[in-house]
């Protein structure tokens, strides 16, 4: 089995040790950190949010996995930016004001990492203002936004509209999720989509970006 495929598989089973292990030796082959990235730890975690779209991987294994994907990113994010790689877009996540829940957000993070996007994680109850302020100085593609409660997702309007007002709304993409969320709330609040669970925000993300 070829490295990138043995890097692959430690993703899979989420082998954080093993993975860095063949990362470090990849490297020590002469093999370009891009290969290793592109064709090692982020074919691992397509074959990981697949699982997990099919019920075959759940929350525990997708975070352990996650994190064995980082592990190797660790590694290669200086080699990555010696060689000038550049991300395939830049993510900005946060749960909206008012909601303090961020499990599905944090997946949806490390998922969007692990298929080669920078995400700039805002955390949760994140006002408006710091959606603007990263939006515009971070030069990014796409916000984010989760929330949890019925009660918090009517804010997630009154960030649209503060992109707008902003003048950004014309530069970024906006996806929305979370439990109360659905595609006739996005429709509303003129979202460019909405994602059930984490595995479809990664193909949200890719559509609107690829």
């Amino acid at each position: 089995m070829a490295i990138n495929e043995q890097i692959a598989d430690e993703v899979i089973k989420g082998q954080a040790d093993a993975v860095k292990e063949l990362v470090n030796q990849a490297i020590s082959e002469e093999i370009s950190a891009e290969d290793v990235l592109n064709n090692g730890l982020v074919a691992g975690m397509n074959v990981v949010s697949k699982k997990f779209k099919n019920n075959e991987f759940f929350i525990p294994e997708v975070l352990v996995s996650a994190r064995a994907m980082t592990a190797g990113l660790d590694i290669l994010n200086p080699l990555l930016a010696e060689a000038n790689v550049k991300p395939k877009g830049k993510v900005v996540i946060g749960t909206v004001k008012g909601d303090l829940h961020d499990i599905g957000k944090n997946i949806v993070g490390m998922m969007l990492q692990g298929a080669g996007y920078e995400i700039v994680d805002l955390g949760a109850d994140v006002p408006k203002e710091k959606f603007i302020e990263f939006a515009r100085k971070e030069d990014t593609n796409v916000v984010g936004m989760s929330a949890l409660l019925t009660t918090t997702m009517i804010y997630m309007q009154e960030i649209v509209q503060a992109l707008k007002d902003a003048g950004l709304r014309d530069k970024v993409k906006v996806i929305i999720g979370g439990a109360p969320v659905t595609q006739a709330y996005a429709d509303k609040i003129e979202a460019d989509g909405y994602a059930p669970d984490a595995a479809s925000a990664i193909d949200l993300a890719k559509d609107l970006l690829d």
